[in-house]
C-alpha cells in the first residue's frame, strides 16, 4: 500500500507516528511524509485522486494538516480519521455541544471569546475547569476556584483565544486514559494535569465494562476510528472531559505494530465508520452567530451512558 502521512513540526521526532511509520515500511508499504507547516504545496497536486490508498493527519490542533486531509478527502481519498470527525473533536466547544446532545456522560460547558464572558458564569459552578478551545496536552488547562481568581487570570486567558469553562468534576487526581484502534480499547491511569505530578509516567490497568462502552460510544458520536477518551470517575460515575483523535496510545503494548495494523486495515476498507449524524450539519449549516456573553453548551443526558450512578 502507499500512504501519505502528514505529520507537523512538533511530532517530527515524536515514537507517535515516528515508529509507526518505521513499522509500516517495514512491513513493505510506502509511507510518504509531508509536513504541512514548512512545505509549500500545490493543492491540486498534492491531493491528486489515487495518488494514495490513505492520508493520515499527526498534526497540532489549528495547523494546517487539517486543511489539507479535508481536501483529500473532498477528492475521495481515504483518510485516517474522517476528516469531518476530527474537526468535531478539534474543537472542544463543538465536541462539547455534540457529546452532550448525543447523550456522553460530559460536564456543562461554557464557551467565550472574551474571558470577561466567563465571569458571567454563576458562582455556584466554581470551581471551574478553563482551558483554549483548541488546546492540546494539557496545554493551558487551568483550575479556576473562585470568581475572583477568575477575574485575575484575565490577562492572561486573552491570548488563549475561545475559551470553554466547565465545573470541576470531584475526583482522585487520577485520569483515566482510554485508547480505541479500530475496535480495540486499552486503558491507562495518568496524574491529572491540575495536579502536581502532571508528568508523571502512566501505567496500563483494567478497563471498567461502564467505561469501555461509554469508549465506544464515543467512536460512534464523533465517527473516529483511532481516538483518545479521557475519563474521569466522579462521585456520580464516569465523565467525559476530553477526546483526541490519533493521541500518542502511549503504554499500550506493541503500539507501532497496532497503530500500523489498524491504519492499513482502515484503509483496505476504504476508510473509517459510518459517518457520524452531525457531518451533513457541519457540512451545509450556516455557522452560528456568537453571543456577547458566555455560551452554554448543554444538553440532556441519557441513561444508556450513565446507567449505575
Amino acid at each position: 500500500m502507499r500512504l501519505c502521512f502528514l505529520v507537523e513540526e512538533r511530532y517530527r521526532h515524536d515514537g507517535m507516528p515516528r515508529e509507526v511509520i518505521r513499522q509500516l515500511s517495514a512491513w513493505g508499504h510506502q509511507v510518504d511524509v509531508v509536513r504541512p507547516g514548512r512545505s509549500l504545496m500545490r493543492m491540486s497536486d498534492a491531493v491528486r485522486a489515487g495518488s494514495h490508498d490513505a492520508w493520515v493527519l499527526k498534526t497540532v490542533s489549528g495547523g494546517p494538516g487539517l486543511t489539507l486531509l479535508e481536501a483529500a478527502a473532498a477528492v475521495g481519498l481515504t483518510t485516517v480519521n474522517d476528516a469531518r470527525s476530527i474537526r468535531g473533536v478539534r474543537d472542544k466547544a463543538l465536541a462539547a455541544a455534540i457529546g452532550r446532545n448525543r447523550g456522553l456522560p460530559m460536564p456543562p460547558t461554557y464557551a467565550a471569546a472574551r474571558p470577561e464572558a466567563l465571569e458571567e458564569i454563576p458562582e455556584a459552578e466554581f470551581p471551574l475547569v478553563v482551558k483554549p478551545a483548541d488546546g492540546s496536552s494539557g496545554r493551558a488547562v487551568r483550575l479556576v476556584p473562585t470568581p475572583d481568581r477568575l477575574r485575575a487570570l484575565r490577562a492572561e486567558l486573552a491570548a488563549e483565544g475561545l475559551l470553554i469553562a466547565q465545573p470541576y468534576v470531584p475526583n482522585s487526581g487520577i485520569d483515566l486514559k482510554v485508547y480505541c484502534l479500530a475496535g480495540e480499547l486499552y486503558a491507562t491511569e495518568r496524574v491529572s494535569p491540575l495536579g502536581p505530578d502532571a508528568g508523571a509516567r502512566g501505567r496500563r490497568v483494567p478497563l471498567p465494562a461502564e467505561v469501555a462502552a461509554i469508549a465506544a460510544e464515543v467512536g460512534a458520536v464523533y465517527g473516529l476510528d483511532l481516538y483518545g477518551v479521557d475519563v474521569l470517575l466522579g462521585p456520580d460515575g464516569p465523565v467525559v472531559v476530553d477526546v483526541n483523535d490519533f493521541p500518542s496510545f502511549k503504554e499500550v503494548p506493541d503500539a507501532a505494530a497496532r497503530v500500523g495494523r489498524a491504519v492499513l486495515e482502515l484503509a483496505r476498507r476504504g476508510g473509517a465508520r459510518p459517518q457520524p449524524a452531525f457531518a451533513g450539519a457541519l457540512a451545509g449549516a450556516e455557522p452560528p452567530v456568537p453571543a456577547p456573553g458566555p455560551v452554554p453548551v448543554t444538553g440532556r443526558m441519557t441513561a444508556t451512558v450513565s446507567g449505575g450512578r
